[in-house]
């Protein structure tokens, strides 16, 4: 072992000649208060800077003790700046015997893969196309002017109130892609800017949070289908999802919900609650708790601006109403389309897999379509999205093929399926889980 011991001073830096450490001793430095990580060889102690990381302290977390490398080029645009923000953290590297990969991973794949990444910035494949995210910005705003003439010149009628509400959902559903984009950095090539219109999108366009949305879906993205690391599988006991959870609950006796039914009850929680309930709970208690308040003032913002054009024709409590009800029907869109892709894919504990390997075990894809491309806001292509969350959607037709040529040099399983059946398998991806619970509570 190197002088894995002794560190610099506060700031981190090493004093005087470099220090070398092994991965034996780096991987002791995961712990909530002692947070080690390795980028391009160089070892870096972010325990005090996790707290300040833009991302949030827990994505970042999620790294410690381990190569970080490929996280930290997919999630940052301009990875040269923030070494400067790096530097002063950096207290070594790794010992000139050590393997630039942790535990065992395939050298030569990850060498491929950022090879890939490579090729596809030689393609400028990372350079975003103004005009189809200035024509999807208008489509949006088309759709709520629209919903306001067809009040205004037909009445609030239930015909009209019903259409007016799906042109609604349709337009928040699309904002909801449209926000994902600017919150990946994956249209302006200064992070400030994507910022900047992430806030406007997300907060007047949907009345949510950019910076809530921003600490969940990054740990989603760094560590996709892994317990405790992302959010986006813990179900509040409410759901068993993959192969191994179901079997602990059930050893365990654990018996919240009758999950051998929960892809009956499923039609009735998730679709329908996850965005006007849970959602919404979860979104306004973060503002306030976490004083994200020019988050506030943009949700506000769209608050405003909605029950100012619909007041008029609704009164308040109709106004509401009709809210509720889009946010209902935007519910439903967004589960079936996000849980496509990940619910029926491998979920379990960490296996520190390189990140070719742990996006794509975690992720499918749907067959392309110019509907399917729109309905899921090019989250059909979900593999392609999680190895290069910064690329621009509509470039990842033009990706696929190396990634799918490099999945099949490995062996490494890449899935495609018709929407369709891709719904379908959420369903049955549900009963097998709860049938797993049933087996194990009742026979071991």
């Amino acid at each position: 072992m190197g002088k894995g011991g002794e560190q610099g001073g506060e700031s981190g830096e090493p004093e005087g000649q470099s220090r070398f450490y092994t991965w034996e001793e780096i991987q002791k430095h995961n712990l909530r208060t002692d947070k080690w990580l390795v980028i391009e060889r160089k070892v870096y102690n972010v325990t005090q800077w996790a707290n300040r990381h833009p991302g949030g302290h827990r994505v970042i977390s999620h790294c410690a003790g381990e190569d970080a490398t490929d996280a930290f080029q997919a999630f940052h645009i301009n990875p040269t700046l923030v070494q400067k923000f790096l530097k002063p953290l950096l207290i070594g590297e790794l010992s000139p015997g050590e393997p630039s990969q942790d535990r065992d991973k395939n050298s030569q794949l990850v060498e491929d893969f950022r090879t890939l990444r490579k090729t596809a910035e030689d393609m400028n494949l990372f350079r975003a196309n103004p005009l189809f995210f200035s024509l999807y910005l208008g489509h949006i705003i088309g759709m709520e002017v629209l919903a306001w003439l067809m009040v205004s010149y037909f009445g609030t009628g239930w015909i009209t109130t019903l259409i007016l509400a799906c042109i609604l959902t349709t337009s928040q559903a699309q904002a909801g892609w449209l926000q994902h984009d600017f919150g990946h950095l994956s249209v302006f090539k200064k992070s400030s800017w994507n910022h900047i219109v992430h806030k406007f999108v997300i907060g007047h366009l949907k009345g949510a949070s950019a910076n809530w949305w921003n600490h969940r879906h990054f740990q989603h993205h760094a560590k996709p289908n892994i317990f405790k690391k992302d959010p986006d599988v813990n179900m509040l006991h409410i759901f068993v999802l993959g192969d191994t959870q179901p079997v602990e609950y059930g050893k365990k006796k654990l018996k919240y919900l009758p999950y051998n039914h929960q892809h009956e009850y499923f039609f009735l929680i998730f679709p329908p609650l996850l965005i006007p309930v849970y959602f919404q709970i979860q979104i306004i208690s973060t503002m306030i708790r976490r004083r994200f308040w020019a988050d506030l003032a943009w949700a506000i913002s769209y608050y405003m601006r909605y029950f100012i054009t619909y007041i008029p024709f609704y009164g308040l409590l109709g106004s509401l109403s009709l809210l509720t009800f889009v946010r209902f029907l935007e519910s439903h869109w967004f589960v079936w389309v996000t849980q496509m892709n990940h619910i029926p894919m491998e979920i379990d504990c960490e296996k520190h897999r390189d990140w070719l390997s742990s996006q794509v075990a975690a992720t499918c894809n749907i067959e392309q379509s110019f509907f399917n491309d729109w309905f899921t806001g090019h989250l059909n292509f979900q593999i392609e999205h999680h190895l290069f969350p910064t690329m621009p959607r509509h470039n990842f037709w033009k990706v696929k093929p190396l990634v799918k040529s490099l999945c099949a040099k490995y062996g490494v399983q890449y899935e495609e399926k018709p929407l369709g059946k891709a719904f379908v398998d959420i369903v049955g991806s549900l009963k097998k889980s709860g049938d797993l619970w049933l087996d194990a509570y009742l026979h071991k």
